[in-house]
């Protein structure tokens, strides 16, 4: 058996397909007639636009519109003006069109893979896929086409990508297996909007399979069984009728208000890092959004979106959900979100310097300018500010006082907005939760980040191998922090809600419905999972669970316990 990532659940069994990239080798010459090779990297750029207009139609018809979406940025990461430029004025040196092309996807490549935030090295892999598609028509060389895939086939690959799949008929695919990627990875977001198993960063994989040979893939628990037989097979037939069982089953929560067994309500939202990620919030039946991540506008640029523009991005949200809550953390950079023309300077330890609020408070004329457009936006729906990192009162109370004055502004241009807007923080540092009993007289909600809570507590990067172990919410001292967040939220009347990965783990869930915990805030494919996860507990339960929980010492022994309490 081998693991890997879980990143689409369901169980496929089929045969192995193993996807063999092409040599994307040159040989790196200088070039004389500089405008004849100009000429021939924008005619690579016009077919690649062509071409993935095409697969985006293909992709939106299989899968959906916003999977087409991740395509269509393809076209706009080419058709920057700054990569352009900058891969124009290269070849103008004399460099061939593929180096050029190499040089600056590169940079970026190597800018977004240093992050720590998933969703942010996901852009590397964008670039990648861009980059090695104009590659492949500026060599001549033909990209692996997989539509003509037979019945029952797991594709093994090193990566998955949105171009390659495009082409996929999912009546023919029961299965993914990749060598890289991340449940947000764009490998994983197709394959669920598919509903096609999929088991990612499975090392090797493309040397330890061959094509033909019987595999199993496990997408819910990351595991693959190779050359499986008779009884495994039978077994994994069992287990996948029950999975499809229980996914049509879920769809009975759909429409349905989030109540525990003992008739409390809960807010259920989704998290969403663009304006159009609302529509994908409201399909999938979310009652809000529990956290837009802003940073998304800002990158992918060369300057900061104005008032307007970003003014349009909030308004564009708050009208899709109709009147639902549309919580906005304001811009968090830093750490591991890097935008290079906002100037942040290198730093031996980003995660513990200058980011976020921080950033925030020390550049006000960048800060009151998303202020003022998330406030005109407020007009148009139930928009809440979040400040992301807050580690002191003063930094609530001076986030407070630029909103302020950014409301002043707004009134002597005549501009409408919600005057008692909603404020709160973000409850993700030890120093926040050491304070949450002052925090919580001062903000009008919270709202917890378990991954960079988890992170801060344990001192853990989770981003590195040989402390990953340390990194998990479950821990006691991450435990008993939420709890006390929590309990500071209830003293003083305030909503508390959770938008860390933690909020969807179903070992958390009796926890966080014993601790108080008011709203859950979760990706889209979690929605029904995580209300019908909710629906099984009531109060008196779950207050025994967290009880023996929380009296034990280790990670281990709450996992453990909690397992066998949940599953």
């Amino acid at each position: 058996m081998l693991y890997g990532t879980a990143a689409s659940e369901g169980i496929g069994i089929g045969k192995a397909l193993i996807i063999e990239e092409h040599s994307l080798e040159y040989e790196n010459t200088t070039v004389t007639d500089t405008d004849a090779e100009i000429k021939r990297f924008q005619n690579a750029v016009e077919d690649f636009c062509n071409n993935t207009s095409a697969q985006a139609e293909a992709l939106r018809k299989s899968a959906g519109d916003k999977e087409a979406e991740i395509l269509e940025g393809h076209i706009q990461i080419i058709k920057d003006p700054y990569l352009c430029g900058e891969i124009d004025k290269l070849i103008a040196g004399g460099k061939c069109a593929e180096a050029a092309l190499e040089q600056m996807c590169d940079m970026f490549i190597g800018m977004f893979s240093a992050a720590d935030d998933e969703l942010i090295r996901q852009r590397a892999a964008d670039m990648r896929d861009v980059k090695k598609s104009i590659l492949s028509i500026l060599l001549g060389v033909k990209e692996v086409n997989i539509s003509q895939a037979p019945k029952d086939t797991v594709l093994v690959a090193r990566e998955i990508t949105p171009s390659m799949t495009a082409g996929i008929n999912k009546d023919n695919i029961v299965g993914i297996i990749t060598e890289t990627g991340g449940k947000t990875s764009h490998s994983a977001i197709l394959a669920r909007a598919l509903e096609i198993p999929a088991v990612l960063s499975v090392s090797g994989a493309t040397e330890k399979f061959t094509d033909g040979e019987l595999v199993i893939v496990d997408g819910t628990n990351g595991e693959v069984i190779d050359s499986p037989d008779y009884d495994c097979v039978q077994k994994y037939t069992e287990k996948r009728s029950g999975f499809l069982k229980e996914r049509r089953e879920l769809e009975n929560y759909r429409g349905k208000e989030t109540v525990s067994a003992s008739n409390t309500e809960y807010e259920l939202f989704c998290n969403i890092g663009k304006p159009e990620d609302a529509l994908k919030a409201v399909e999938a039946d979310g009652e809000g959004v529990g956290l837009f991540r802003t940073e998304f506008l800002f990158m992918d640029r060369t300057q900061v979106p104005d008032e307007n523009e970003q003014f349009e991005a909030y308004k564009k949200a708050a009208l899709i959900l109709k009147g639902k809550p549309l919580i906005i953390r304001t811009l968090d950079i830093g750490g591991d979100k890097e935008i290079p023309y906002l100037g942040l300077q290198k730093e031996e330890n980003p995660f513990l310097g200058f980011r976020a609020i921080r950033y925030c408070l020390k550049n006000t004329e960048l800060f009151k300018t998303q202020l003022k457009a998330i406030l005109r936006a407020s007009a148009f729906g139930d928009i809440r500010i979040m400040f992301p990192l807050i580690t002191t009162v003063d930094e609530l109370r001076d986030g407070r006082a630029l909103l302020e004055q950014a409301k002043a502004e707004l009134k002597e241009q005549g501009s409408e907005f919600t005057e008692n807007i909603m404020t709160g923080i973000m409850m993700e540092t030890p120093s926040a939760t050491i304070i949450a009993d002052i925090l919580a007289k001062e903000a009008d909600f919270f709202s917890i980040g378990t991954n960079d809570l988890t992170g801060y507590t344990m001192a853990s990067d989770r981003g590195n191998a040989d402390v990953s172990y340390l990194y998990s919410p479950l821990q006691p001292s991450v435990l008993r922090s939420i709890k006390y967040i929590i309990e500071c939220a209830a003293k003083n009347n305030i909503p508390v809600g959770m938008c860390g990965e933690a909020a969807a783990n179903p070992l958390m869930i009796p926890l966080l419905i014993s601790f108080g915990l008011t709203e859950f805030s979760v990706s889209a494919p979690s929605v029904l999972k995580v209300r019908k996860l909710i629906s099984k507990w009531t109060k008196e339960e779950a207050d025994k669970v967290s009880q023996k929980a929380l009296s034990m010492s280790t990670e281990k022994e709450i996992t453990d316990y909690l397992k066998s309490v949940t599953q």
